[in-house]
């Protein structure tokens, strides 16, 4: 049994790690301040004896006797990390900064989940870990695309310069259950408006494609990545190879919710990637064969499914 600290842990991907941890028998210290996360995500693991949850910002220092540590506090939907830009950059900057501290002093193994927006509009495709990206550093993005770039330096660097034992995970689109109604995101957007039989906005022309893994495909390559070999550090991309248009995305939406929603065009945002597609061999040949399983349709049923009983209970 290991004592894990997870920042972030009533989040979208926090709240499953939380779970998949609680149940390989560990002792989880779930941390957040619920400006994106929520107590529903983890309130069926409030009466588990070894589930503890504390009320705390990661731009504070913390101090607690951990083995592990998950960094996975962080908005992550441009809804709400452009919300308050400044906040969300001092998530990951000072976040990185108080976990790595803590980890150096109890000398805990942590984990960065970083994001493959640190490649920014990419001019390669696909995107390998050796790519160092297209961001903006003045954008309206950057508060986010900076903030997880620089807070893999400090990663990096707490390692070359303290010997602290470090991991990070690069996050291509995640989707599943738990994920916030209105965070903005593309696969919460399409379900909600299908179900509410709302227009389905579809910004650009819909030719812009991403690649989609299920929270489960992405919590295993997370968990893999920990128990990783020792000395390798990553980056490594845990993402889905296969890619969609958003267009493809919002028919299947439409088909597997029997929806009678019309798609409308909108302007595509500001520095909005038009590609996003990780090259996952890095993550197959470091995680034991890693690769999602979970396919798009057999997802899209499970998080409609949850979507549907959380707008249901919210009439």
């Amino acid at each position: 049994m290991k004592r894990i600290l997870i920042t972030g842990g009533a989040g979208f991907v926090g709240s499953h790690l939380c779970e998949r941890l609680l149940n390989e028998g560990h002792e989880v210290i779930c941390l957040d301040n619920y400006f994106t996360g929520s107590k529903k995500n983890i309130e069926h693991l409030m009466d588990h004896h070894y589930f503890e949850l504390v009320r705390h910002d990661v731009t504070e220092p913390f101090m607690i006797e951990v083995d592990e540590i998950y960094n996975m506090a962080c908005p992550a939907s441009p809804v709400h990390y452009q919300y308050n830009p400044i906040k969300t950059i001092k998530t990951s900057v000072m976040g990185a900064i108080n976990m790595l501290g803590l980890a150096k002093r109890v000398k805990a193994k942590i984990l960065q989940a970083s994001t493959s927006e640190v490649y920014g509009d990419p001019a390669v495709h696909p995107q390998p870990e050796t790519y160092w990206g297209n961001v903006n550093p003045i954008g309206l993005r950057s508060c986010y695309d900076e903030g997880k770039r620089c807070a893999e330096t400090l990663f990096m660097d707490y390692h070359l310069q303290n010997d602290v034992a470090v991991k990070i995970i690069r996050i291509f689109n995640t989707y599943g259950p738990n994920m916030n109604p209105n965070d903005g995101r593309v696969v919460s957007n399409f379900i909600v408006q299908a179900l509410k039989g709302e227009n389905i906005t579809m910004f650009g022309d819909g030719s812009q494609t991403r690649s989609f893994q299920y929270v489960d495909d992405l919590v295993e390559g997370t968990t893999r990545m920990m128990n990783s070999r020792d000395g390798f550090t990553g980056p490594v991309n845990i993402g889905n190879p296969v890619e969609f248009t958003m267009m493809e995305l919002a028919s299947k939406v439409i088909e597997l919710t029997n929806s009678t929603s019309k798609i409308i065009h909108m302007p595509l945002p500001q520095d909005d990637p038009l590609q996003r597609q990780p090259i996952i061999d890095l993550a197959k040949k470091e995680l034991n064969g890693w690769e999602p399983k979970i396919h798009l349709e057999e997802g899209l049923i499970k998080t409609i499914s949850y979507f549907d009983t959380l707008l249901k209970s919210d009439q």
